[in-house]
């Protein structure tokens, strides 16, 4: 989702894009990534912390 947000805001640089759906994909990928924390919590496990230069799988 946040690649999303970010694809948005690089289009709206380009072209008209509606505030009220960049503010809701922003509020989108906030709900998400907060739901996300709660469940590794509730489930036992940490936050999984973002490396700039780790390969992904």
């Amino acid at each position: 989702c946040r690649r999303a947000e970010r694809r948005l805001v690089a289009l709206a640089a380009a072209e008209a894009v509606s505030e009220t759906g960049r503010k809701y994909v922003n509020r989108l990928s906030d709900l998400l990534f907060v739901l996300g924390r709660t469940l590794n919590r509730a489930g036992g496990r940490g936050d999984v912390l973002w490396q700039k230069n780790r390969e992904r799988a």
